[in-house]
């Protein structure tokens, strides 16, 4: 029964491709095709476009007669106005041949006339090289079907997964050292995405990740033999190569504009929203290289929460959303609503060409845990009043891309952020060169940060799926403070190529400068190279 569904599918598929590009003009009446296209044909004549024209074409129609043995389109005909190819005919011959030898060895040869076996002979002469073609898709399929079926663990999940190799190096004396401390090496980042639809309109994902981009104090490899933030990868997250759950995302619609995401881990500004950048820009394995150049910092906050996207209209999309830091803790400052967390509003339109989006976020993050910045600015960005202050802040930012032409684009991105001190007392704050002060902090003291970037990216330029680009920005800065201000400006200058070698691999190298690291003049200039290998299944 599976070759004949097998020779079946043939006939409707690779013989007669043509008719695949002509559905039915009446999509209601889809099922009722669909169970129609099962039924077998009792007579070749029935397909009113074939014209019979020799004496193949009658043989075959006196087999399939008799023995029923060609399944149709549903209003019985192969459409197109066309006759039969000598491959089309093949797999008719094909299924009759079938349907005989199941006659055969299920002890019913005495319905086989020794007649038609004589001309099942001839046919099979005729046609033999077509048959031997055909067979051999047959075969293929079938062995396609059944890996499958082995390999297949589920009927409602599957795997998403993204690995990612690099070999990277920063050139320049350390902030506020006198030399280059900074080694070429070698890391990886996995991310195992399992991805379930319950009802078709849902998906709840789990990951699986490890990586070791991190030294044993957990802070980034290059971050560390830098001095700054600034020279960091999208990607450099670690585990020590441990395998762990990161991040657990469940998506469901409650009608067509409106829907939900809740997650207990994991769940940042990114997974409840959009960055509001073209495709795969802000992608870690496929787009930038730089944390800072990938997206805003504002959106590189979250926890666990939930947050609710409403369609306004075909183009508007409002996103209100809460996430806390520490939901799983139940001691005094955590859990759900009593430690830090992250509130996020986003209004962003969709063009054809476009979008454009504007945000505003609302933190609140306790001593030893404080990074507004989200570590892609200096220390004192990230920390204005001191790790060890309580700090409350408050973000706008407008994003957006424009698509020129198929191979050219732009998008942008920028911010501003009031920062709040909550509690006072003496703090370690960062000096700009690598070391800290210890300065007295009262409750109430302001300060505040701004950033941006511009950049320009070329997709399929140099061949299908490559993306050149460039980028350049202002880091987080403290502009403003009742503490300490930033001395200088940081300027980032990037420039990358990811390379497509095929749909599941592409190699990316790039290269970024830093003038005036950690934001002050004193620091030498930094020059961040990598190559990043990306796999993609």
């Amino acid at each position: 029964m599976i070759k004949i569904l097998v020779h079946s599918f043939f006939i409707l598929f690779f013989a007669v491709p043509a008719v695949w590009a002509a559905p039915p003009e009446d999509n209601s009446n889809a099922a009722d095709a669909n169970r129609n296209l099962e039924g077998q044909v009792n007579s070749v004549s029935q397909f009113s476009d074939i014209k019979p024209s020799d004496w193949a074409f009658q043989a075959l129609q006196s087999l399939v007669e008799r023995y029923g043995c060609i399944a149709g389109y549903p209003d019985a005909t192969y459409r197109g106005n066309r006759v039969l190819s000598r491959y089309e005919f093949a797999a008719g011959l094909n299924a009759c041949l079938d349907r005989v030898n199941e006659l055969i060895s299920a002890d019913t040869n005495d319905l086989v006339k020794k007649e038609d076996l004589a001309v099942l002979q001839k046919l099979q002469t005729e046609f033999a090289a077509e048959l031997i073609t055909l067979r051999g898709r047959v075969d293929t399929l079938e062995t396609h079907t059944a890996t499958l079926e082995k390999q297949q663990f589920s009927t409602t999940t599957k795997l998403n997964a993204q690995i990612i190799t690099a070999v990277s190096d920063a050139f320049g004396n350390r902030a506020g050292g006198d030399r280059d401390e900074s080694r070429i090496y070698f890391a990886n980042r996995g991310r195992l995405n399992f991805e379930s639809s319950f009802t078709g309109k849902d998906l709840l994902r789990v990951r699986l990740e490890f990586g070791n981009f991190a030294n044993s104090n957990g802070a980034s490899q290059i971050a560390a033999a830098t001095g700054t933030g600034m020279t960091r990868l999208n990607f450099d997250s670690d585990s020590n190569d441990t395998l762990f759950v990161p991040h657990i995302r469940y998506y469901f619609q409650v009608s067509d504009s409106l829907n939900f995401v809740v997650g207990p881990t994991g769940i940042g500004y990114t997974d409840i929203s959009t960055t509001v950048t073209p495709a795969t820009i802000a992608d870690d394995g496929n787009g930038v290289l730089s944390l800072f150049g990938s997206y805003s910092p504002l959106f590189r906050r979250g926890g666990g929460g939930a947050a609710a996207n409403w369609n306004i209209s075909k183009d508007f999309v409002l996103t209100l959303g809460y996430l806390a830091s520490s939901p799983n803790v139940p001691s005094a400052s955590s859990g759900l609503f009593d430690g830090g967390y992250n509130a996020l509003a986003h209004l962003a339109y969709y063009g054809k060409q476009g979008a454009i989006g504007v945000a505003y976020s609302h933190g609140y993050s306790p001593g030893g845990v404080v990074d507004i910045a989200a570590g892609t600015g200096s220390a004192l960005s990230n920390a204005p009043f001191g790790n060890n202050i309580a700090t409350s802040n408050n973000i706008v930012g407008a994003q957006g891309f424009y698509r020129f032409s198929p191979n050219f684009q732009i998008h942008g991105w920028g911010g501003y952020i009031w920062a709040n001190a909550k509690n006072s007392g003496l703090s370690d704050i960062s000096n700009g060169r690598g070391g800290t002060d210890s300065l007295f902090v009262n409750n109430g003291d302001n300060a505040n940060v701004w950033f941006g970037a511009i950049g320009m990216s070329f997709p399929d330029v140099g061949g299908r799926g490559n993306l050149p680009g460039i980028l350049f920005g202002i880091p987080p800065r403290v502009s403003n403070s009742d503490v300490r201000q930033d001395r200088d400006n940081a300027y980032h200058i990037e420039a990358f190529y990811r390379y497509r070698l095929n749909d599941n691999i592409s190699v990316t190298p790039g290269f970024w400068v830093i003038l005036n690291p950690e934001n002050d003049s004193r620091n030498d200039t930094q020059y961040v190279g990598v190559i990043r290998t990306t796999f993609d299944f």
